[in-house]
């Protein structure tokens, strides 16, 4: 037998057990690499979904921060509208703008957990701010709506007051005119007499007389009985008109101005008679200084300026 043939087999046996050690080597490898990008997989997976969970986040914080801004200026309105006002609101304002360029300018990989809890800790922070001012805006708006309520009430009150005082005023002056009405002074009894250049008193129950006679007009009337007037000292007025319409005036002779229906008119005499409701006679006697006018002369009596009396005499 040859040495060789046992040989043989053995070397082919080698081989068998060689390629065998190479294909379990093989699969060794390519299990490692599987198990090695399953990991990687796995990993990346895990990063996606936490870059994923950090951009929820970041857009949730922005939108809170909105949300905030918002209600900031909101309430900001609300204080200018109760006229109050909202500096410390616009500085808050303005940072909330700021806290929102900032986490705009995020990106989600380096929006970290500790800054998550950054702003979320300032938002709760904000939000409280913002509790604490619509209880102080309700609270105002509850103040203002008291004092429209007291100030309504007020001045309907003093619209009423003022309406009453405008009513008893009216009433006072209306009960004041009255007053003034019924406590006119009037002349009863009123008679003209002429007396001549040579002293002598002439009546006519006509009461018409020659004018070339006349050297002085005397005119007499009793104060009428009033018991509204007041006992005072009371200036009574004649005035003696000429056929013409002329009132007789000459200061040297007691003429003057006073006021009738609110206009200036001219009186020939005044006397201040002190007034004692007894009817008391008054005597006015007038002397021209010069020829008389022929024609229906007219005398008027006037106290308070008020009328109080008129008639007439005619000379020839």
């Amino acid at each position: 037998m040859n040495p060789n043939d046992n040989l043989e087999p053995r070397k082919n046996n080698s081989r068998v057990y060689l390629w065998v050690a190479l294909v379990l080597v093989l699969l060794g490898i390519n299990g490692v690499l599987l198990y090695l990008r399953s990991q990687e997989q796995t990993k990346n997976e895990q990063l996606t979904t936490d870059v994923q969970a950090k951009d929820t986040k970041l857009a949730e914080q922005i939108k809170e921060y909105e949300t905030i801004k918002a209600d900031f200026e909101r309430q900001s309105q609300e204080l200018q509208k109760l006229g109050l006002s909202n500096d410390s609101l616009q500085s808050r304002i303005a940072g909330v703008n700021a806290d929102l360029l900032r986490l705009r300018s995020f990106k989600a990989g380096s929006f970290s957990l500790a800054m998550q809890k950054q702003y979320k800790q300032r938002a709760m922070n904000l939000e409280g701010q913002l509790k604490k001012r619509d209880e102080e805006i309700a609270q105002l708006k509850q103040d203002n709506e008291t004092l429209y309520t007291e100030t309504t009430t007020l001045k309907e009150r003093q619209n009423k007051l003022t309406d009453t005082i405008s009513t008893i005023a009216k009433t006072n002056r209306d009960l004041s005119d009255k007053v003034t009405v019924a406590s006119r002074l009037q002349a009863d009894n009123i008679k003209v007499a002429i007396i001549t250049s040579k002293n002598k008193e002439k009546m006519d129950d006509k009461e018409e007389f020659k004018a070339k006679r006349v050297e002085k007009v005397k005119v007499t009337f009793n104060l009428g009985r009033n018991d509204v007037s007041p006992k005072e000292s009371k200036a009574v007025y004649m005035r003696i008109l000429e056929p013409d319409g002329a009132a007789l005036y000459n200061l040297s002779t007691g003429g003057g101005t006073f006021t009738v229906d609110g206009q200036e008119s001219f009186y020939t005499q005044k006397q201040d008679v002190v007034y004692d409701n007894t009817r008391q006679p008054v005597v006015f006697t007038y002397a021209k200084g010069a020829e008389y006018k022929k024609g229906v002369h007219t005398v008027e009596l006037y106290e308070g300026g008020a009328l109080m009396g008129k008639t007439t005499f005619t000379l020839k």
